[in-house]
């Protein structure tokens, strides 16, 4: 989300059923020598599609007041199963060592609606701006140590204040300082020991879109793999161990700086936890800045090859933490949406769009619960849990036909494929010796098809839209 004076300076430095499958071969992550799947305790590939939720407008007694059970509901009425939930470090612990019970207990009612419409959450520790001290949400006031130096905002252009020398500084403070680094710690600490056990938490999200302070003379991309390497990397390892002190089985994510959204590989360095995925946003500056789509500059391409060598390199999964341009109505934005949710399915194991919420903007919806221009092509069929080894799995948005190939895993076990509604509805024909809990979707409806297989066998489902009579 930057505007067009940010983006002139990022331009300028880049150029009980179910299948289950392993995971799409290829380019599909879990494939022979490509990135791994993400999976669940049964040891089933996940898919994850779905959309971030936030309130960042409100604090203390009407914190979250924004996120309802509406927004999980209709989520799961359109086919989603995937949610990014924002907290904030200054609503979590507003003053040092005093965690606010009050808080925690409405995360906690958040997650019960989560559970309650089947969608897995990823808790997402957010700051933007760094936090209140500069007038955004994340890092409490009390942690933010900027020695003096100035900071100007930019209300037109925020994520040009990331540029300012109080900012700057106060991110070298949180990563290099040990009080700070203990404190950070034992709020992840309390976030884990509350919520280890609760069903909807998948994972947890270290710290959104980090930043940090650029050296005299150092151009961006270079800044960018310093701090990922020199102070992030740390920065996780310390605070994956403090995950793991309360919670010794959900997923850990962890984000680049963004600027990998300009093309720039990652210098993040080793994560030393067996459960890590890695979680970069695929935004464009331009396109944030109000420009229309451009396919001959070759963004999408570039960002995939920039974003696909770390989880390579590291043998991670990757889920797409957020995307999603403002201005999704512009001439090319359809080609957008097709191109980009194909690189996505290419090398990811899911994403959250930017945002779930009822208006105008980045609003996945409008105020009648439909989705807003290009946003429907994000709902489509998804194998949801596989329990195999994936040959196949392919959309074809132009005919509106799902395909999974896949030879079922040794232990039975369900295979679970998501449908959005349908105008009329869906058909579902599996071949192989396998059973399912049904063959068609009445119109107008979302459905999760369950599959279950013969041990070892090769299974072929296909999905396609029913015809009006």
């Amino acid at each position: 989300m930057r505007t067009r004076r940010t983006i002139r300076a990022l331009a300028a430095v880049c150029c009980t059923l179910l299948l289950f499958a392993g995971a799409p071969a290829a380019a599909v992550p879990g494939g022979p020598g490509g990135i791994p799947g993400l999976t669940d305790d049964r040891g089933r590939t996940l898919t994850l599609r779905g959309w971030n939720v936030e309130d960042k407008a409100n604090r203390g007694e009407q914190a979250l007041s924004a996120i309802t059970e509406k927004h999980f509901r209709d989520m799961r009425a359109k086919g989603f199963n995937f949610a990014r939930l924002l907290v904030f470090w200054d609503d979590i612990e507003p003053g040092r060592g005093q965690y606010s019970a009050a808080y925690l207990r409405k995360v906690e009612r958040i997650l019960d609606w989560a559970e309650r419409y089947d969608i897995q959450v990823l808790i997402d520790a957010h700051q933007d701006v760094f936090g209140p001290a500069f007038g955004h949400r994340g890092i409490p006031e009390w942690a933010t140590r900027t020695d003096g130096l100035p900071f100007t905002p930019h209300p037109d252009d925020w994520f040009s204040e990331y540029f300012e020398p109080a900012v700057q500084r106060a991110f070298t403070h949180l990563y290099e300082d040990e009080d700070l680094r203990r404190a950070q710690a034992r709020m992840w600490r309390v976030l884990a020991d509350r919520f280890q056990y609760h069903p909807a938490v998948l994972g947890y999200d270290l710290i959104n879109e980090p930043m940090g302070e650029m050296h005299p003379g150092e151009e961006l991309p270079t800044a960018a793999r310093r701090i990922e390497r020199d102070q992030l990397t740390p920065m996780y390892n310390r605070l994956a161990d403090a995950v793991r002190s309360a919670d010794e089985d959900s997923w850990i994510f962890i984000e680049p700086t963004p600027i990998v959204g300009e093309g720039v590989p990652t210098g993040l360095g080793k994560i030393k936890d067996p459960k890590v995925v890695y979680a970069p946003h695929f935004y464009n500056g331009a396109m944030e800045a109000g420009a229309d789509y451009d396919p001959a500059a070759g963004w999408i391409e570039s960002y995939e090859s920039a974003v696909t060598g770390y989880p390579e390199a590291q043998g991670i999964p990757v889920v797409v933490g957020e995307w999603g341009p403002l201005n999704n109505s512009l001439p090319n934005m359809s080609r957008f949406y097709r191109e980009a949710l194909a690189s996505l399915h290419r090398y990811s194991s899911g994403w959250a769009g930017y945002v779930w919420c009822y208006g105008g903007g980045y609003c996945a919806v409008d105020g009648t619960g439909a989705f807003r221009t290009n946003k429907e092509q994000t709902a489509a069929p998804y194998a949801a849990a596989v329990a195999g080894r994936v040959g196949t799995d392919a959309y074809d948005p132009a005919s509106g036909t799902y395909r999974l190939v896949y030879r079922a895993s040794a232990r039975p076990d369900t295979t679970e494929i998501s449908l959005p509604p349908s105008t009329y509805g869906w058909r579902i024909a599996v071949a192989g010796p396998a059973r399912t809990d049904t063959r068609t979707v009445a119109a107008g409806t979302s459905r999760v098809v369950r599959v279950l297989a013969r041990p070892g066998a090769r299974i072929t489902a296909t999905i396609t839209p029913r015809t009006p009579r």
